[in-house]
Protein backbone atom coordinates (compact mmCIF):
# COMPACT_ATOMS: atom_id res chain seq x y z
CA UNK A 1 0.00 0.00 0.00
CA UNK A 2 1.07 3.17 -0.67
CA UNK A 3 1.23 6.15 1.89
CA UNK A 4 0.55 9.67 0.34
CA UNK A 5 1.02 12.68 2.20
CA UNK A 6 -1.44 15.43 1.25
CA UNK A 7 -0.31 18.02 3.78
CA UNK A 8 3.74 17.27 2.57
CA UNK A 9 3.98 20.05 -0.32
CA UNK A 10 7.32 18.88 -1.11
CA UNK A 11 6.09 15.20 -1.52
CA UNK A 12 6.10 14.27 -4.95
CA UNK A 13 8.45 16.61 -6.05
CA UNK A 14 12.38 16.09 -7.12
CA UNK A 15 14.86 18.50 -6.08
CA UNK A 16 15.27 18.93 -9.38
CA UNK A 17 11.81 20.17 -9.86
CA UNK A 18 12.26 22.73 -6.95
CA UNK A 19 15.41 23.82 -8.21
CA UNK A 20 14.34 24.52 -11.67
CA UNK A 21 11.44 26.56 -10.10
CA UNK A 22 13.43 28.32 -8.10
CA UNK A 23 15.83 29.22 -11.22
CA UNK A 24 13.31 30.45 -13.16
CA UNK A 25 11.45 32.63 -10.23
CA UNK A 26 15.09 34.12 -8.83
CA UNK A 27 17.14 33.70 -11.63
CA UNK A 28 20.81 32.27 -10.75
CA UNK A 29 22.28 35.85 -9.18
CA UNK A 30 18.79 36.80 -7.31
CA UNK A 31 18.80 32.67 -5.81
CA UNK A 32 22.60 33.37 -4.59
CA UNK A 33 21.67 36.25 -3.02
CA UNK A 34 18.57 34.44 -0.91
CA UNK A 35 21.09 31.20 -0.30
CA UNK A 36 24.65 32.43 -0.53
CA UNK A 37 26.15 28.87 -1.92
CA UNK A 38 28.97 29.26 -4.41
CA UNK A 39 27.32 26.63 -6.83
CA UNK A 40 24.96 29.28 -7.49
CA UNK A 41 27.78 31.98 -8.20
CA UNK A 42 30.14 30.42 -9.68
CA UNK A 43 29.71 29.32 -13.32
CA UNK A 44 26.44 27.78 -12.03
CA UNK A 45 24.21 25.07 -14.21
CA UNK A 46 21.27 22.79 -12.56
CA UNK A 47 23.55 19.41 -13.06
CA UNK A 48 26.85 21.00 -10.33
CA UNK A 49 23.90 22.30 -7.99
CA UNK A 50 22.49 19.24 -7.49
CA UNK A 51 25.55 17.51 -7.05
CA UNK A 52 26.58 19.73 -4.50
CA UNK A 53 22.92 19.74 -2.74
CA UNK A 54 22.60 16.10 -2.31
CA UNK A 55 26.23 16.08 -0.96
CA UNK A 56 24.97 19.18 1.63
CA UNK A 57 22.18 18.49 3.94
CA UNK A 58 22.20 21.96 5.21
CA UNK A 59 22.05 23.54 1.91
CA UNK A 60 19.29 21.25 0.39
CA UNK A 61 17.27 22.20 3.20
CA UNK A 62 17.70 25.66 2.93
CA UNK A 63 16.44 25.51 -1.09
CA UNK A 64 13.76 23.74 0.41
CA UNK A 65 12.73 25.95 2.64
CA UNK A 66 13.00 28.98 -0.04
CA UNK A 67 10.63 26.77 -1.99
CA UNK A 68 8.33 26.55 0.59
CA UNK A 69 8.48 30.09 1.14
CA UNK A 70 8.14 30.89 -2.50
CA UNK A 71 4.96 28.35 -3.43
CA UNK A 72 3.33 29.93 -0.41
Amino acid sequence: MKETQPNNPLHGKTLEHILTYLVAAYGWEGLYQEIRVNCFKKDPSIKSSLKFLRKNQWARTKVEDLYLETIN
